[in-house]
């Protein structure tokens, strides 16, 4: 998503300069990109690795800081005019609250901001009068398809979803699948995180309840609808009955321009659809049976307070022992059940209190026993 998002910002010279740029560990890759586009300052979450970082930018004219505190202070920087948010997890929580404390316009693609803490980001964006932009594809075409019905009623959000990997596949297959088949996702290029909650259908577990903070809808009016083609990337059906749906390639930088320039839309030289070459255009249920982690995001919201937090802590460890070969992939919902069932529900009232609940809930999975 960065690699995207710098693309888009290239491609707009006139209109944008990166000012900051931040990662979680990927000292090369930052390095790179910031001998590229000179930022005035780069963040290095991970800190030991500053020094890599500041020795091979010695001598550019870039600011070089480590730690989440540095990133949480450099958003307050009064030459920012917007943040795009694409740190994966819960690791995103504290940036962004901060940048919506001090008023700035967030561009969001994390999707664990609304996930874990939406009630709280929500308000402080109320209140400080920040807009919340989306620039997930489906948040985006949802975005998309309100602009200009803001007084019409809406009846439903239904969220596309492209099934998967193993869409159609039954649980006794599931069972044995390796990282290798869940990471070919079938139509978008994504990391190794989100691509396995794609597999799992977390990810539109995660996108339903993003959507229901994002748009003030209640979960009874957000449907997810499986469409392999992913061409539509989501839809509004109002109180008439009409429906809009937004259209284009599988890419994510119509999304991050959308968000970045908005309200106007740029002239970019983005690969358009053509419609001839998608003849067929599909839709069928989810299958909520096997891929129980859709309803296991809808459980958890509905029951509010900190389930969602517990739930996307147990599913980020989860998904990283799936990778590490560690738990099967059908072990993903299994855990993210067990800490449901067995953590403590409470009502957090800041940041602190849902990371404290999310370090509560990584320190129990780690090295405990899947129990079947």
């Amino acid at each position: 998503m960065g690699v995207q998002s710098l693309e888009v910002i290239e491609a707009l010279p006139d209109l944008f300069e990166v000012e900051v740029l931040a990662c979680y560990s990927n000292a090369e890759m930052l390095i790179q990109q910031a001998k590229k586009f000179k930022p005035n300052a780069v963040v290095i979450i991970k800190e030991d690795l500053y020094q890599q970082v500041k020795d091979a930018l010695w001598d550019e004219d870039i600011k070089v800081f480590a730690g989440e505190s540095s990133l949480c202070d450099i958003v307050e920087m009064s030459s920012i005019d917007i943040v795009l948010s694409c740190i994966v997890g819960v690791a995103g929580l504290k940036p962004v609250y901060r940048a919506i404390c001090c008023g700035k316009p967030i561009a969001l693609a994390n999707k664990e901001t609304l996930v874990v803490a939406g009630e709280l980001m929500t308000q402080a964006a109320v209140e400080h009068h920040v807009p919340l932009l989306p620039v997930d594809s489906e948040h985006s075409a949802i975005f998309q398809c309100l602009a200009g019905e803001w007084n019409n009623p809406v009846e439903k959000i239904i969220i596309t979803a492209s099934g998967g990997p193993f869409r159609g596949k039954d649980a006794a297959f599931l069972e044995h699948v390796t990282k290798e088949q869940a990471l070919k996702h079938p139509n978008w290029s994504m990391g190794n995180k989100i691509t396995i909650d794609s597999a799992t259908l977390m990810n539109k577990g995660l996108e339903v309840i993003e959507a229901k903070w994002l748009f003030d809808a209640t979960l009874d009016q957000i449907e997810v609808v499986v469409h392999p083609q992913s061409i539509i990337h989501s839809m509004v059906q109002f109180a008439d009955g009409s429906v809009k749906a937004q259209l284009g390639l599988p890419s994510m930088k119509l999304p991050i321009q959308y968000a970045l320039t908005y309200p106007q839309r740029e002239r970019n030289k983005m690969p358009r659809l053509n419609f001839a070459d998608y003849p067929s255009l599909t839709f069928e249920k989810p299958d909520t049976q096997t891929f129980r982690c859709l309803n296991i995001a809808y459980q958890a919201s509905r029951a509010g307070g900190d389930r969602p937090c517990v739930m996307n802590a147990a599913n980020e460890v989860a998904v990283a022992q799936f990778l590490q070969d560690k738990i099967g992939f059908m072990d993903i919902p299994r855990i993210i059940e067990q800490q449901l069932e067995e953590v403590p529900y409470s009502h957090p009232g800041s940041i602190e209190e849902y990371l404290e609940i999310d370090r509560e809930v990584r320190g129990r999975i780690k090295g405990e026993k899947v129990r079947r």
